[in-house]
């Protein structure tokens, strides 16, 4: 009678139009309370936060306009990720600098290591207010996650209230972000069919290298994007590459990896690289999460040696098309499963091609030449 009573209040406000609820707490289910099991929270404790989870989830789901939803939930148990999604609590800021992210990005990979899809933290921290460097820090660590929200307490944490530069890097990531999103959303769908997190230890990946079992300050966005957050004021970065090739999404410089790099970023940068042998679809809308993923998408090549492929999903998770990359010598088939009328292929860092069949260039870009298809075929001589 409780959970249909509480389910009923949750109701009322999706029904409003409110887009997601926070499961606060859960993880506080005293020890000495009599449950409906007879039993107490000893007993109990652990399972609470379970049917917490999904009373939330069922209430917020079967009211919502297309029977989908999300909630934000702090606390867990084995099956919870049956109701995602989960956030890392109240993490610290001011008086111990990045610790608090830190231990977001540790806490987080550990969870996607026990089960868990899909999880996220607040930006900025919770505890105190951040100073400005960290902040920013935090805006490009959040918004280089799956899910990303401003949250904490003492203070709002809308970007304008540490500093214009704030704004600007707000700007910048969530726009990259915004344009990522048909690549997110792919993923996503994998981690709905598979259990393998969205966000991953670099372990997960790569675990025939024996230098990433112990990487805690570095993950993969999901199959192909490599990012390590950068946790000091002087902004210098400490970050292994596995074997291969990997082309950084912002600069578009090419390092070789089975090495450790040193560097300093500014905030408008930091180590966030795509790995060799990539197709990554990229969206053409960057002021709005609602548009269609799979109209106008760009689908950027980096460094394919053997084969690629990459599935193009619409929002509700279906297939739209997949594509495929052969190479062979000097010559680069890429071939869609079916015709889509704006997408572009952008072969990057490449600025010469001698032929191309299937399709036409449009123009060389800083980023490499954009190629619009004329079918599903087309074959490129290098």
């Amino acid at each position: 009678k409780t959970v249909t009573w509480y389910q009923d209040k949750i109701a009322h406000l999706i029904k409003q139009g409110v887009g997601a609820i926070k499961c606060d707490f859960g993880e506080a289910a005293p020890y000495d309370g009599l449950y409906a099991s007879g039993k107490t929270g000893f007993y109990e404790h652990n399972l609470y936060p379970l049917r917490y989870n999904k009373a939330l989830w069922e209430a917020v789901k079967a009211n919502s306009p297309e029977q989908e939803g999300v909630i934000w939930a702090r606390s867990a148990w084995a099956g919870s990720q049956r109701y995602p999604l989960h956030w890392g609590g109240d993490a610290a800021t001011n008086e111990v600098g990045s610790v608090g992210m830190m231990g977001d990005l540790r806490g987080g990979l550990s969870f996607g290591l026990s089960g868990f899809s899909f999880w996220s933290h607040d930006m900025g921290g919770f505890e105190m207010t951040a100073a400005p460097d960290v902040y920013k820090r935090w805006l490009q660590f959040g918004l280089l996650s799956t899910h990303s929200r401003l949250h904490g307490s003492k203070s709002y944490r809308v970007p304008w209230l540490f500093d214009e530069e704030a704004v600007d890097v707000c700007r910048k990531f969530t726009k990259l972000k915004l344009r990522l999103l048909p690549y997110l959303y792919s993923m996503a769908v994998k981690s709905h069919k598979t259990g393998i997190p969205s966000m991953r230890a670099m372990i997960m990946e790569f675990n025939d290298d024996p230098a990433t079992k112990y990487l805690d300050m570095q993950y993969m966005l999901g199959d192909s994007i490599l990012v390590a957050p950068i946790f000091n004021k002087e902004g210098h970065a400490e970050y292994y590459l596995p074997a291969g090739k990997w082309t950084h999404l912002l600069s578009g410089e090419v390092k070789e990896g089975g090495r450790w790099y040193e560097e300093d970023y500014d905030f408008f940068s930091l180590p966030v690289f795509v790995r060799e042998n990539t197709l990554l679809p990229i969206g053409a809308v960057d002021t709005t999460v609602d548009y269609e993923l799979e109209k106008d998408v760009q689908i950027q090549v980096y460094e394919v040696n053997e084969t690629a492929s990459c599935e193009v999903v619409t929002r509700k998770g279906e297939t739209a098309f997949t594509v495929k990359a052969v190479r062979e010598g000097n010559k680069l088939t890429l071939e869609a499963s079916a015709e889509n009328g704006g997408m572009t292929y952008l072969l990057r860092n490449i600025h010469e091609i001698a032929d191309v069949t299937g399709g036409s260039i449009v123009k060389d870009t800083e980023n490499g030449i954009i190629i619009v298809p004329e079918g599903c075929r087309q074959e490129i001589e290098l």
